[in-house]
């Protein structure tokens, strides 16, 4: 069951607003299914941020329908609140606030409330309670704007670029921590651009270049999905000959042919694997290393958002 229906969303800021302008969003349209974690990538000003301050609320579309749960974000927009968390792309505290104090600053903002104790526990602030939001690291700071957007027991969260700026070790406990809102029946909504953060939450994705969503699937499909899926690579023992080095350009299973410092990576299906080891052997060519992969978020992302700058 859909909880966020999104259809033909368009927003256009500025002079350019208008038919003759171009939007920042321009018909954007998905779902999201009760209890997934739902993500939105896309190249830095494709309309990830945009879309999602529409689905909370914060800006009113030009044109289209957005439903939380059957509101309306501006229409019903006190119904929304109470149930949808968000944590923004930019937040900050008074820097002389107390965790304590901010919990339960936010606690008070809603009728019924989730207890910040036991949360602030679940996320690891109990030894900062008394910390000002000023002294609290990178990674503190993100985990109490989790505590916050959760306070009002939500049955969804968004998250805009959660881990955006923290060391790897952060990131990875960052991570955890929205496995574990998930599995406490909180639907998430994360707008990311680390793929690795992408394919290990999301379970499906729309990726937004240019205003449009120009691919929605699992993270398993987009890369299906994209050119030279399958990646084999190897280091000739010796230079290819000008026949060699010929035939290999002209595999029609391969997407695309790459040689850096004497090893080449070919870019193809599974059927490349086969047509690139019978060149091997009919040519005599030793290759070193020879490795077969599946091709990875990044290569997807890549080959569907290509014409960005």
């Amino acid at each position: 069951m859909a909880i966020i229906e999104v259809n033909a969303l368009r927003k256009t800021y500025g002079r350019g607003a208008g038919p003759g302008g171009r939007p920042a969003v321009d018909g954007v349209g998905f779902t999201v299914e009760e209890g997934e974690i739902f993500g939105i990538l896309g190249p830095n000003g494709a309309g990830k941020t945009t879309t999602v301050e529409c689905v909370e609320g914060l800006r009113i579309p030009d044109s289209g329908t957005i439903r939380v749960a059957g509101y309306d974000p501006v229409a019903d927009h006190d119904e929304v609140t109470r149930i949808l968390g968000a944590q923004l792309q930019e937040s900050e505290l008074p820097a002389k606030l107390t965790v304590r104090e901010a919990l339960a600053l936010y606690a008070a903002c809603y009728p019924a409330p989730a207890d910040w104790r036991p949360l602030a526990e679940r996320l690891g602030l109990t030894d900062r309670l008394t910390t000002r939001f000023g002294q609290l690291s990178g990674g503190q700071k993100q985990r109490l704007f989790i505590a916050l957007a959760l306070i009002g027991n939500p049955r969804v969260v968004v998250l805009d670029e959660l881990t955006a700026g923290l060391d790897p070790r952060a990131r990875r406990d960052t991570w955890e921590l929205i496995e574990d809102i998930r599995r406490g029946g909180v639907t998430v909504l994360l707008v990311t651009h680390f793929m690795e953060e992408a394919h290990r939450l999301c379970d499906r994705i729309a990726v937004i270049d240019k205003g449009r969503v120009a691919a929605l699937d699992t993270p398993s499909g987009l890369i299906r999905r994209a050119a030279g899926s399958t990646v084999i690579s190897f280091t000739p023992a010796a230079p290819l000959d000008d026949p060699a080095r010929a035939a290999l350009a002209a595999l029609p299973q391969a997407a695309a042919v790459e040689e850096r410092h004497g090893r080449l990576t070919i870019h193809g299906t599974d059927d490349t694997v086969n047509a690139v080891i019978t060149l091997i052997a009919r040519h005599h060519i030793t290759a070193h290393q020879l490795r077969v992969s599946e091709a990875t978020l990044d290569d997807a992302f890549l080959d569907l958002t290509e014409d960005s700058a």
